[in-house]
């Protein structure tokens, strides 16, 4: 009898061909009940749906719960995946659509090109787009603009409904302060946490400093009411709010168009409701407290809100980590005895673990922008000035000449439209019929209007950014040597900063342009 013995392959099948490997994005934008359910079903979803093709290799799923798509920078499961595209981890990305991937314009290609660039392509499941085999970025663009209107229109009737809630009083604190809770709708005090909120009144009376009072806390090993420490910053919100006076202060922040949260200084309404709660803190202790801080604040010299204190650190808000997407804060640093300023990304100081960029120096900063503008001003011949010219031609001709064939073509839809209608009144045209071509004209007209719109804001961010740039060389003309930081030329001419390590930032022009300088 025959013997036979299988000798295992050593090498790969140099015609067998690789598994894609896959991975599949979900978000929610609450954590309702309801919308948990809803990620659970997606989850499941997509990890049967992985599976089943054999040509898949499947990755795993990332997921964003109760966190709004308007900002990538706010959702960690999506930067975790771009993470891993980053590491070639990935090769295509399943998502069910791109108001589900992402509700800016810019974000969603952004991230597109970037994944594009790395070998990683997206499947958008309800518009049926996969960018591997898209010919252009319009269709995208489009639809993630449609996206972004979507999420501004719910955002401005959120707006609308909160604001009457705000007038007639019936507004619901959805997540009260430390010290108290939300039961039925009402803020009730939760008396353990209220013994920590009078203590740490009653520590700032004596004269404690707000680092000195979250240092007492930590080492008692209190938790906070995010159980992530205690923070200098976190107690002086505690011993500025006054809801625990029983008083509420409404709408003392508001988002604006691009969804960035700003203190109110007056820009809009704000609304004072008087003994809406139970209090932790008597009125007296409240005001007591506030004079404390403000006499603290002029011993070191600091006003708030007066123009000199908002010039006192230009760079404020305008340094960006490039790692995570968080700002930069301004800290004291020492190297034996002596000081330095230094900006320190907020999210490095809150976890190290979530994000690895270390500080970089005031002095530094203030350098590398001295040495980007001295480049300006003696190489703005070839840099500056074709960049003006060419802004200039695109403006003139590629734009303008695009809006004009798309407004003949809106027209031409109109004419269309009407000559429909009249074959309809005539009794030429079958009702279906007419139904049919009239909804395919609308929809061809909404497509076109959108395509227009879309050309004539970026015309008009060209110009803006032309404007920009000969701002900027007007400044660079009559400029000698830049011999010191200016704080005027910085806030006119700069954006912000984006930190791509301790060595090396980029400095985001008003005009568009980034220009890295080694530090």
């Amino acid at each position: 009898m025959r013997k036979i013995t299988k000798i295992e392959a050593s090498r790969p099948d140099p015609f067998s061909v690789p598994k894609m490997r896959v991975a599949a994005y979900c978000r929610v934008s609450t954590d309702s009940d309801e919308q948990l359910e809803s990620l659970q079903a997606q989850k499941s979803h997509y990890v049967n749906y992985i599976k089943a093709n054999s040509e898949w290799e499947y990755v795993g799923i990332y997921y964003d719960e109760g966190i709004s798509g308007t900002k990538k920078e706010n959702r960690q499961g999506l930067q975790r995946m771009m993470s891993d595209c980053e590491n070639k981890k990935i090769d295509l990305i399943v998502t069910k659509s791109i108001s589900r991937f992402a509700r800016n314009t810019t974000d969603c290609l952004e991230m597109v090109r970037r994944l594009i660039e790395l070998g990683v392509f997206i499947y958008f499941e309800k518009e049926n787009i996969n960018t591997k085999s898209m010919e252009s970025e319009l269709m995208l663009s489009v639809l993630s603009s449609l996206a972004e209107s979507e999420s501004i229109s719910i955002s401005e009737n959120n707006k609308w409904a909160i604001q009457k809630r705000f007038q007639n009083g019936t507004f619901t604190i959805s997540y009260p302060p430390y010290g108290y809770e939300n039961i039925d709708g009402k803020m009730v005090i939760n008396h353990e946490q209220a013994k920590i909120v009078k203590y740490i009144f009653s520590e700032a009376l004596a004269g404690k400093g707000t680092q000195k009072i979250a240092d007492d806390l930590n080492n008692k090993r209190i938790p906070s009411k995010r159980r992530a420490g205690w923070t200098a910053t976190t107690i002086r919100g505690i011993l500025k709010n006054e809801k625990y006076t029983g008083d509420v202060i409404l709408q003392k922040t508001y988002t604006d168009s691009k969804f960035n949260r700003h203190i109110n200084n007056g820009e809009k309404n704000k609304y004072f409701i008087q003994n809406h709660h139970e209090p932790i803190i008597s009125h007296k202790e409240f005001e007591t407290v506030a004079r404390v801080i403000e006499q603290r604040a002029k011993e070191k010299g600091i006003e708030q809100r007066n123009s000199k204190y908002q010039n006192r650190y230009p760079f404020t808000s305008k340094i960006i980590c490039s790692e995570c997407g968080s700002t930069f804060k301004r800290r004291i640093h020492s190297s034996g005895k002596r000081k330095y300023v230094a900006w320190c990304c907020t999210k490095h100081l809150e976890d190290i673990s979530e994000c690895s960029m270390k500080f970089i120096r005031d002095e530094d900063i203030k350098m590398a922008f001295v040495t980007m503008i001295n480049k300006l001003i003696f190489g703005k011949d070839f840099i500056l000035k074709p960049l003006l010219e060419g802004l200039r031609l695109m403006s003139k001709s590629d734009n303008i000449s695009k809006i004009e064939a798309l407004e003949k073509e809106i027209d031409d839809n109109t004419s269309q439209k009407e000559l429909l209608v009249k074959l309809m009144a005539k009794g030429y045209l079958e009702p279906a019929l007419y139904n049919r071509e009239k909804n395919e004209l609308l929809m061809k007209k909404e497509m076109l209007t959108e395509q227009r719109d879309a050309l004539i804001d970026d015309l008009n961010s060209e110009l803006s950014k032309g404007q920009e740039v000969n701002n900027l060389i007007k400044y660079v003309n009559k400029a000698g040597s830049l011999k010191e930081f200016d704080d005027e030329a910085f806030d006119n001419h700069v954006e912000e900063i984006i930190v791509f390590s301790r060595q090396e930032i980029g400095f985001v022009l008003k005009s568009g342009i980034t220009l890295r300088e080694r530090m």
